[in-house]
């Protein structure tokens, strides 16, 4: 669920390009300051209900039609408390980190959409959650529940899972006497072919994405950002073949860059600015729209004979814990992203496509059932990877910034990465000793 970019499908779209950046942020949030007047409130139904309790709950702004109502719609069939909706528009992290260190009802969130970070686990912003997940925790993949675990203890329930790959067109493929790509200087040769003077072949971000190429490197290589006992789990000559080649797709002239939306839109693709785009899932609908039947996805072709890869996104619910009223929350998160299929569902399916993250409501998700769909839940289910909460802002601006210079610089490799490992070291030594 995003807001979009201006294209023919603005209505399905609207906001796409501000907001998804945000979900493949990884790290979740800091304490920063920020301009709480951001947020917008909206009461999902009459002062006076629920006992006169009265409960906070902070989204980002989705940008899909339908999606706010929808929220009012949840909030208003709670019958224990009167639910009051802020709507956040703009750098939805930054004003919410401002909230939580607020301390008058109102100013923050009791219940609040986000990613799991440590520090909010050391600050103590957020509770655990592990006595409402305790009956239904079988009925979630290792992933999500590993992305919401700090120290053993559960703390957010995911809502929303978000695979993200690449969509093309098999006209195009065929056409060019394109094989689908199957490794990653396969994808850098298929570009090439796929690109005229009208139409590049590939648009994975207007950054070139130098960044986003990263963890894809890793976890196809069969690495983690960290390993179980928090220790770096990634090795120089993995990164460093992997950034090169990159580096060879940006030398290319096969990347769109400078496109009139960002990665998170699918605008470019719909428009024919590009043979292939990275995006997610939830751009699935509008892309049918645009394309029909002559659309296909698949993951990012695997580096230096390592495994194809999918970054599963997504977004989780945590209470507050400085809520006056952190038992009532917790009521109200069990019964919205726990127990309340319909709800779940609904805003799983209707509003762009996203993978419900309950195993058990899978299966009632008809939408996903066949075609690109069903391939994204089969490739998110077989080659995907998800943040760790271990893996801190700090540590992830450092790779980023080693790839920018690897790859739109021209820095020299080894000392790059020399430099990003002795950030993401000192970092792991000043959290874990």
């Amino acid at each position: 669920m995003v807001a979009s970019g201006n294209n023919p499908y603005e209505k399905a779209l609207a906001g796409l390009a501000m907001n998804r950046r945000r979900m493949l942020a990884l790290g979740g949030l800091t304490a920063g300051a920020g301009a709480l007047s951001a947020c917008g409130g909206d009461t999902g139904r009459g002062d006076g209900d629920g006992d006169g309790i009265t409960l906070y709950q902070w989204y980002h702004e989705y940008g899909e039609a339908g999606t706010q109502e929808a929220v009012k719609k949840y909030a208003e069939a709670y019958e224990d408390a009167t639910v009051v909706i802020n709507w956040v528009p703009g750098e939805y992290e930054t004003v919410l980190s401002s909230g939580l260190l607020a301390d008058k009802p109102g100013d923050y969130p009791d219940v609040f959409e986000g990613h799991l970070n440590r520090s909010m686990v050391d600050s103590g912003q957020v509770v655990p959650l592990d006595d409402i997940l305790e009956d239904v925790k079988d009925d979630y993949t290792t992933d999500d529940l590993a992305r919401n675990t700090i120290d053993g203890k559960v703390y957010g329930i995911r809502m929303i899972d978000d695979p993200q790959f690449l969509y093309y067109r098999p006209s195009l493929f065929d056409a060019a006497g394109v094989g689908v790509p199957e490794t990653f200087d396969d994808l850098i040769a298929a570009a090439a072919e796929l690109t005229t003077g009208d139409v590049k072949g590939i648009f994975l971000g207007n950054d070139d994405s130098a960044t986003k190429m990263f963890q894809s490197i890793v976890f196809g290589a069969g690495q983690t950002l960290l390993t179980d006992d928090n220790q770096i789990g990634f090795d120089a000559d993995t990164v460093l073949a992997g950034a090169l080649k990159v580096k060879e797709l940006h030398d290319s002239s096969s990347l769109l860059v400078g496109a009139p939306t960002e990665a998170w839109d699918p605008s470019s693709f719909i428009q024919e600015l590009c043979a292939i785009q990275w995006c997610g899932l939830w751009a699935l609908p509008a892309i049918q729209e645009a394309h029909g039947d002559d659309v296909a996805i698949m993951p990012v072709p695997g580096f230096n004979g390592g495994n194809p890869t999918v970054f599963n996104g997504g977004w989780d619910t945590f209470v507050n814990a400085n809520s006056e009223h952190v038992d009532e929350a917790k009521a109200f998160a069990k019964w919205l992203w726990i127990d309340n299929e319909e709800y779940i569902l609904d805003w799983n399916l209707s509003y762009g496509f996203h993978i419900p993250p309950r195993l058990s409501m899978r299966a009632n998700a008809e939408a996903l059932a066949d075609g690109p769909a069903a391939e994204a839940v089969r490739i998110s289910e077989e080659y995907g990877w998800a943040e760790n909460p271990n893996w801190t802002p700090t540590m992830e601006t450092a790779v980023d910034d080693m790839m920018t210079r690897i790859v739109l610089e021209g820095a020299d490799p080894e000392s790059e990465f020399e430099a990003a490992q002795g950030t993401i070291q000192t970092e792991l030594d000043s959290i874990f000793g």
